[in-house]
């Protein structure tokens, strides 16, 4: 296990670079072209930066991403 101590500004752009990131995925996910293997890693790549995401940020928009995530499922 790590540990860090982040300044407030910096966990803000923590949380937006893991917010623009999960996005992208989510947006890329529901792209008929790309093939369901990348897709499977994309999925894997989501669940990997949403675990990060709920370290460091309010309860409220993990409910956000939460949702999206189910969404991601299919």
């Amino acid at each position: 296990m790590l540990g860090m101590l982040l300044h407030e500004h910096e966990r803000q752009e923590i949380l937006y670079l893991l917010k623009r990131e999960m996005d992208e995925i989510l947006f890329d996910l529901e792209d008929e072209r790309i093939d369901h293997v990348v897709k499977r890693a994309m999925k894997e790549r989501y669940h990997i930066l949403f675990t990060i995401f709920k370290r460091v940020a309010p309860h409220y928009e993990c409910l956000k991403y939460m949702q999206m995530k189910r969404k991601a499922e299919w």
